[in-house]
C-alpha cells in the first residue's frame, strides 16, 4: 500500500520534544517494555495516568499546549490529535497488575476484541461499566471489589453484587466527548458507545476513528454547514471532524500527491449515505468552484433523487440504487466536469410497494406538480387512482411538499440541459408507466386466455407512447413464436398477461432512468479538459435485513461484502501485510475477514451466483429448484445455511441474513419478450424508440445454455446478478486505483426521532463496520510512513554535515538521530520508515520552520540587491533629470527673453495708443470748455435784451413752473411707458430673431431645392433651345438649296421671252408661299417658348419670395411649386412634340418643293427647246 493511501497526523510547531515526554495512545500501561536483551518489544503500553479518586484528571493532557490542530502537508486527515504527558512513571505495582491482567485475557474472540483491564480499575475504587441484562450497559462507582467479585453502586442508588471479571473500565470524566475516540484511554464497547452518545447529544454528530469518520444521523437540521463553516475549514480554523475535513483532505492530497482519491459513503438504509454524499458535493463545489458545472453538479441530485429514492419502512427517502459521482479537476484544481455511474435500480417497486412504502418519488411529484396544460395533455389524475401507487396506501411523506419538490426537479432539468421538449416526453413516459398499472385483461374461454381490455388506461398508454392501440393489446395478451419456419401465436394466461404488462412497465422505468444519467452525463462531460485528477463520492446502498429479505437485498449485500473486504484490505489487510513485508516487528492485530463469504457468491462453478445464472436458463427451473441446489451443493461452506422450503441464509460480515428464493430467477432473468421490445421501436415517440434500441444492443451477447421460453432467444441478455457483479468488479478496479476515505453512517434508531439513542443498534452498526479495530490498529501500529528515498530528499537538508554521497538510508538514519526522534518512536524498514502518530510532525515543523528562514535569508539579500539597484537607479535618474531640466530650463530662458521684447514693444504701442487718446480727450475738453466760454460771452453781451422782456415774463412765470411740472410728470410717465414698450419690443425682437432663424435655416433649404429645379429647368430650356436651333438650321439649309436652284434657273432662262418671265414670277410666288408659312410657324414656336420661359421664371421667382417671406400673398408655396413644375412638365411635353411635327411638316414641304420647281424647270427647258 502505497504512502498517499496512509492517514498521517497534524500538529502545530513545537521546537524540540524532552527525551522523558510519552505519547498516550495503548490502554495499558505508561512505562515501555523492554525485552530481555534490551531491545524493545513488539508493543509498548502507555496508560492514562487515573487518579484514585476518580475526579477530573487535570494533567492528562498536559505537555506540550496546542499540539493539536495544525494540519501539514502530509497530513489527510486534520485533528489527528496526540496527547503528549511530562509525569514520573507508575509504581512497579501498578505495572504487574497491568501485565498479569494482560497474561490473563481470554482467548475468545469478542473479549479479545472489546475488553481491557479490569484489575486496575477494581483496585483503585473507581468506575466501571456494567451490562444490564436488557444489553445496555450502565455506569456504576465500585465500592468494594473482592478477588471475584465487586460492589458496584448505579446512578439511580441501586447497589449491585457483581463478578468482578464482568465489570469494564470507564474512561475518565475529561475523555468525555472526545472527538477522536483514538484518545480513550480505554478502547471498550461502553466507552465508543457513550463517547458516541455525548457527542450526539450535543449535536457533534461527527466522530473520527483514527482515519475513519462515523457519522450519525441525527434525524433534525443541524447548524453545522454553511459557507462559514466551508471557509472554516478551508482555512483551518476549526479541526473539529466534519465531512467537510474529509473533504478537504482528499483534495489537498489530490493536488499534493496527484492521486485520484475516493470517499466511500456506507451504512444502512437511514443512515444518512445520501445526505452526506450531498454534503461532500457542496464542500467540493465550494473549494472547486468557478466556472459554472459544480452548479449543475449539485442540481443531478435532485434529480437522481426523484427519480432513484423512495419511502420504506425504515427511511423516508432510501436511494434504491447505488451511484458514484466522478468529480474531474483541471489543473488549476477548478471543477471540469463530472461523470454518474449508477447501479442495480430497483425495478420491481415500480410495480410493487409494500404497505406503508411508497413507490419512486418523482410518480407523486407528478400527480401533483404538473402544470395545468401538461396535465391535460398526459391526461394524469390523483396518485390514488392508479394502481401501482395505491398498493401501498401511502401517498405522502410528513413535511415535504410533492409539488414543490416537483418544481425544484423540472429547474434541474432545465439546468443540466435537458430540452422542454424532452422533459415532456420523460413525463410521458411516467404517465405512459402509471397508465400501465391501470391496464386489466378479461378471459376470452375457458382455457383462461385473456385479452386487453379496451380502456381508458389502454387508450392512454397507447396515445403517451406513440402506438396504435390494437399492436399494443396482442403485445400484452399474445405472444409470438418461432417454431421451425412457422410463426405461431400463443395467447396468455391472466398472470402471464400481468406479468408482460409489468415487465413492460419496468423496463420503461429503467431505460428511462438510464437515458436521464445519460443526457446528464452529457451535460457534465469533461471533454479536453481532462486532466486526470478526480475526486470519487461512492453513495451506494447499505446492509439490508428484513423480515423478508429478497433477489435485491441479496444483490445489496453482496455489494456492502466486496465494499467491505476494500476496507478491511485498505485498513488492516494492506497496512499489516506491509509491515510484515518491510520487516517491521509488530503484533498482528485480530479483525474479521470475509473473504470466505465473497467466495460462497463467487466461487465458480460452485457459487451462490453461479448456481443462480445456471438455474435461470433451465427452462424447467424454478425457484424451489434453485433452493434446492443451494442446500445441495454449499451445506459445506460455514458462511451458508439451508432453511425449510425456499429459504436459505448467508452469515455476512453484519451478521446472518435468511433469503427467501421466491421470485430470484424471474428477476435475475429481467425478461422482456422480442414483441414488447417490437412494440416500442414502433412507436412514434422518440424515447420509446431510444429504449428499444438500447435493449436490443444489450441482447447482442445471449446467455449460454438452453433458453428460458421458446421465441425469446432475441431478447435473452445477461442476467442481472452477472451485469451486477461485472459493474462491482469495475467499481472496486477503480476505488484500488485511489486513495479511500472512509465515512460510515449510523443511524441511532429506527424510529427517525431525533435524541433517540438505542444502544445495541449503534453497536451492532460499529461492529459491522469494523471502527474499534480501526482504531486499534491506528493508535498501535505505524500509521505514517515513507520511503527513505522521499524522506532523504525531503528532510535531507536539514542535516548539519553534508550528506550527498551517502545513499537515503544513512541520509535517514542520521536525520533521525539528529532530531533525537525516540527509537521506539519509529521503525526503519527495508524500504521505509515507519512512525508512530505524531512523530512526523516533528520533523515537518522543523523543515518548515528551515524553509521559512531560508526564505526570509533569501528575502533579505534580494531585499539588499533590489535596495542597491535602486539607488543606482536614482543617481542615474538624477543625473538624466539634471541634463533634461538643464535643456528644459534653457529653453524655457529663450521663451522668456521672445516674450519680455515682445512685451516691450506691446507696451510702447498701448502706451503709444494712451497718449493719444488723453491728447485727444484734452483737445476735446478744450473746444468744450472754449464753447462754453464764448457762449458766455455772447450771452454776457445780449443781456440788455434779455432785461427789457424779463418785465413781461415774470407774470408768466409762476404758471410756466406748474406747466413745467405737470410736463415733466407726463415726460415721466411716457419715459415709463416707453421703457416698456422697448422691452416688449426686445422680446417680440428675440421672437422675431429667433423666427428669422427658423425662416432662415427653411430658405436655405428652399434654395437648395430652387436651386435644383432651376438647373433641371436650365437643362430642360437647353434642350428645348438645341432642338429649336437644330429645326432652324435645317430650314437655314433648305432654304440655302432653294436659292442655288432659283440661281440656276435664272442663269440658264437668259435666253426667255418676257411673257415667259411673268408667268416664271407667279411659280415663284407660289413656291415661296410655303416657305414663309413654314417660318411664322417657326417663329411662333420662338415666341412662344421665350414667352413661357419668362412666365415659368417669373412664378418660380414669386414663389421662392413667398416662401422666405419677402412678399406676403395667402397661398401655400410648396404646393404651388409642385403645381407649376406639373404644369411646366405637361407644357415641355406638348411643346416638344409640336415641334417635332413642324420639323416633319417642314421637311415634307421642302421636299416637295424641291422636286416641283425641279419638275417645272425641266418641263419649261423641254418646252423651249422643242420650240
Amino acid at each position: 500500500m502505497s504512502q498517499n493511501s496512509q492517514a498521517l497526523p497534524s500538529f502545530q510547531s513545537i521546537q524540540s520534544l524532552p527525551g522523558d515526554f510519552r505519547f498516550t495512545g495503548s490502554p495499558a500501561s505508561d512505562c515501555l517494555e523492554k525485552s530481555d536483551d534490551g531491545s524493545l518489544g513488539n508493543t509498548y503500553l502507555i496508560s492514562s495516568s487515573i487518579p484514585e479518586n476518580g475526579d477530573s484528571r487535570d494533567g492528562v493532557f498536559e505537555g506540550v499546549e496546542g499540539y493539536r490542530g495544525q494540519v501539514i502537508e502530509d497530513s489527510p486527515y486534520s485533528g489527528n490529535a496526540i496527547s503528549v504527558e511530562d509525569r514520573p512513571l507508575i509504581v512497579d505495582e501498578d505495572l504487574d497488575s497491568v501485565v498479569s491482567h494482560l497474561s490473563s485475557i481470554s482467548a475468545s474472540r469478542n473479549e479479545c476484541r472489546w475488553d481491557d483491564t479490569t484489575s486496575y480499575t477494581a483496585k483503585k475504587k473507581l468506575q466501571s461499566w456494567i451490562q444490564l441484562p436488557n444489553g445496555n450497559w450502565e455506569l456504576g462507582k465500585i465500592l468494594a471489589t473482592s478477588s471475584s467479585e465487586s460492589v458496584i453502586s448505579l446512578p439511580g442508588g441501586k447497589v449491585l453484587n457483581v463478578k468482578t471479571e464482568s465489570l469494564v473500565p470507564a474512561n475518565p470524566d475529561i475523555l468525555d466527548g472526545v472527538d477522536d475516540l483514538m484518545q480513550l484511554s480505554y478502547l471498550n464497547e461502553p466507552s465508543v458507545l457513550y463517547n458516541i452518545q455525548c457527542r450526539y447529544n450535543q449535536d457533534m454528530i461527527y466522530t473520527k476513528a483514527g482515519p475513519v469518520l462515523v457519522a450519525i444521523n441525527p434525524f433534525k437540521k443541524v447548524s453545522l454547514y454553511g459557507n462559514d463553516y466551508i471557509e472554516a475549514y478551508k482555512l483551518k480554523s476549526i479541526e473539529s471532524p466534519h465531512v467537510y475535513a474529509i473533504t478537504d483532505t482528499a483534495i489537498r492530497e489530490m493536488v499534493r500527491d496527484e492521486v485520484n482519491q475516493s470517499i466511500i459513503i456506507s451504512g444502512e438504509s437511514g443512515a444518512g449515505k445520501t445526505e452526506t454524499a450531498k454534503i461532500a458535493m457542496q464542500y467540493l463545489a465550494a473549494l472547486g468552484g468557478g466556472s459554472g458545472i459544480e452548479y449543475e453538479i449539485l442540481k443531478t441530485n435532485p434529480i437522481l433523487e426523484a427519480f432513484g429514492n423512495a419511502k420504506t419502512l425504515r427511511n423516508d427517502n432510501s436511494s434504491r440504487f447505488g451511484k458514484l459521482i466522478e468529480i474531474h479537476f483541471s489543473e488549476t484544481g477548478k471543477i471540469s466536469g463530472a461523470n454518474i455511474q449508477t447501479f442495480l435500480l430497483e425495478k420491481s417497486r415500480v410495480v410493487q410497494c409494500t404497505e406503508g412504502e411508497r413507490s419512486y418519488h418523482i410518480f407523486y411529484q407528478l400527480c401533483a406538480g404538473v402544470p395545468t396544460d401538461l396535465r391535460e395533455k398526459l391526461n394524469l389524475r390523483s396518485a390514488d387512482e392508479y394502481k401501482y401507487l395505491r398498493q401501498s396506501n401511502c401517498y405522502s411523506i410528513t413535511g415535504v411538499n410533492d409539488a414543490e419538490q416537483f418544481r425544484i426537479v423540472v429547474e434541474a432539468l432545465d439546468v443540466v440541459h435537458i430540452s422542454k421538449e424532452d422533459q415532456q416526453s420523460v413525463f410521458a413516459m411516467l404517465a405512459a408507466v402509471l397508465w400501465l398499472g391501470n391496464i386489466s385483461f378479461t378471459v376470452i374461454d375457458n382455457e383462461n386466455h385473456v385479452e386487453a381490455v379496451t380502456d381508458e388506461g389502454l387508450f392512454n398508454v397507447a396515445k403517451l407512447v406513440g402506438c396504435d392501440i390494437e399492436e399494443l393489446k396482442l403485445a400484452l395478451s399474445t405472444r409470438k413464436m418461432r417454431v421451425g419456419n412457422d410463426n405461431i401465436v400463443q395467447k396468455l394466461t391472466l398472470s402471464q398477461a400481468i406479468d408482460t404488462r409489468d415487465a413492460l412497465a419496468k423496463s420503461i422505468y429503467a431505460c428511462l432512468f438510464e437515458w436521464l444519467v445519460e443526457q446528464i452525463n452529457k451535460s457534465l462531460a469533461v471533454g479536453k479538459r481532462r486532466t486526470g485528477r478526480s475526486i470519487s463520492i461512492l453513495d451506494i446502498y447499505g446492509f439490508e435485513s428484513f423480515d423478508r429479505n429478497s433477489f435485491e437485498q441479496f444483490c445489496i449485500n453482496y455489494a456492502n461484502e466486496r465494499l467491505q473486504q476494500h476496507f478491511n484490505r485498505h485498513l488492516f489487510k494492506l497496512e499489516q501485510e506491509e509491515y510484515i513485508q518491510d520487516g517491521i516487528d509488530w503484533t498482528k492485530v485480530d479483525f474479521e475477514d470475509n473473504q470466505n463469504c465473497l467466495s460462497l457468491f463467487e466461487k465458480k462453478p460452485l457459487g451462490l451466483l453461479s448456481l443462480l445464472d445456471e438455474e435461470s436458463t433451465f427452462p424447467n427451473g424454478t425457484d424451489l429448484t434453485f433452493a434446492n441446489k443451494l442446500k445441495q451443493h454449499l451445506s459445506s461452506n460455514s458462511c451458508f445455511r439451508g432453511e425449510r422450503g425456499k429459504a436459505f441464509s448467508v452469515c455476512h460480515y453484519a451478521g446472518e441474513v435468511t433469503y427467501d428464493t421466491t421470485g430470484f430467477l424471474e428477476k435475475n432473468r429481467d425478461f422482456l419478450h422480442l414483441d414488447s421490445i417490437q412494440l416500442l421501436s414502433s412507436c412514434s415517440c422518440r424515447l420509446p424508440q431510444i429504449f428499444a434500441s438500447s435493449m436490443l444492443a444489450q441482447s447482442e451477447k445471449p446467455v449460454a445454455g438452453p433458453l428460458y421460453k421458446a421465441g425469446g432467444a432475441d431478447s435473452q441478455k445477461l442476467s442481472v446478478a452477472t451485469k451486477f457483479k461485472g459493474q462491482l468488479f469495475l467499481l472496486m478496479q477503480r476505488l484500488e486505483s485511489t486513495t479511500p476515505h472512509f465515512i460510515r453512517c449510523i443511524k441511532p434508531n429506527n424510529l427517525q426521532s431525533p435524541k433517540l439513542y438505542e444502544q445495541g443498534l449503534v453497536l451492532q452498526q460499529l461492529r459491522c463496520c469494523g471502527v474499534l479495530e480501526v482504531v486499534r490498529i491506528s493508535r498501535s501500529g505505524f500509521p505514517t510512513r515513507m520511503s527513505h528515498q522521499k524522506f532523504a530528499r525531503r528532510y535531507g537538508f536539514l542535516l548539519l554535515e553534508n550528506v550527498a554521497y551517502q545513499d537515503p538510508l544513512s541520509v535517514s538514519v542520521a536525520i533521525l538521530h539528529q532530531f533525537n526522534i525516540l527509537p521506539e518512536m519509529y521503525q526503519v524498514g527495508y524500504t521505509k520508515l515507519f512512525f508512530r502518530t505524531g512523530q512526523i510532525g516533528v520533523l515537518e515543523d522543523t523543515r518548515n520552520r528551515t524553509l521559512h528562514g531560508i526564505l526570509r535569508v533569501q528575502s533579505c539579500f534580494r531585499g539588499h540587491r533590489a535596495r542597491c539597484y535602486l539607488k543606482e537607479l536614482k543617481r542615474g535618474i538624477a543625473t538624466l533629470q539634471s541634463f533634461v531640466r538643464g535643456d528644459k530650463t534653457r529653453k524655457e530662458y529663450a521663451v522668456t527673453l521672445q516674450r519680455q521684447r515682445a512685451a516691450i514693444v506691446m507696451q510702447k504701442r498701448m502706451k503709444g495708443r494712451i497718449a493719444k487718446k488723453k491728447l485727444r480727450c484734452i483737445n476735446d475738453a478744450s473746444i468744450v470748455i472754449q464753447s462754453v466760454i464764448r457762449g458766455w460771452l455772447v450771452r454776457r453781451c445780449s443781456g440788455d435784451i434779455g432785461l427789457l422782456k424779463s418785465g413781461g415774463m415774470k407774470a408768466n412765470e409762476s404758471d410756466e413752473v406748474l406747466v413745467k411740472s405737470s410736463f415733466l410728470a407726463e415726460l415721466q410717465r411716457r419715459v415709463l411707458k416707453a421703457e416698456a414698450a422697448l422691452r416688449e419690443k426686445e422680446e417680440e425682437n428675440d421672437i422675431l430673431h429667433q423666427r428669422l432663424q427658423q425662416y432662415e435655416s427653411r430658405w436655405s433649404e428652399y434654395e437648395l431645392k430652387m436651386r435644383s429645379m432651376e438647373e433641371v429647368w436650365q437643362k430642360q430650356m437647353r434642350s428645348l433651345q438645341s432642338s429649336l436651333s437644330i429645326a432652324k438650321k435645317s430650314l437655314a439649309i433648305d432654304d440655302s438649296e432653294r436659292n442655288s436652284d432659283a440661281s440656276v434657273n435664272a442663269s440658264d432662262d437668259r435666253d426667255y421671252s418676257s411673257d415667259m418671265g411673268s408667268s416664271d414670277k407667279r411659280v415663284e410666288s407660289n413656291g415661296l408661299r410655303p416657305m414663309s408659312a413654314s417660318l411664322s410657324v417657326i417663329s411662333r414656336l420662338a415666341e412662344e417658348f421665350e414667352q413661357r420661359s419668362q412666365v415659368f421664371g417669373d412664378d418660380a421667382k414669386f414663389l421662392v419670395e413667398v416662401k422666405s417671406g419677402q412678399v406676403d400673398a395667402s397661398l401655400d408655396p410648396d404646393r404651388e411649386l409642385r403645381r407649376l413644375k406639373q404644369m411646366f412638365e405637361a407644357w415641355k411635353k406638348d411643346y416638344g412634340s409640336r415641334l417635332r411635327e413642324t420639323k416633319v411638316i417642314l421637311h415634307k414641304l421642302g421636299n416637295e418643293d424641291g422636286n416641283a420647281v425641279k419638275r417645272k424647270w425641266w418641263g419649261r427647258r423641254n418646252s423651249s427647246r422643242i420650240n
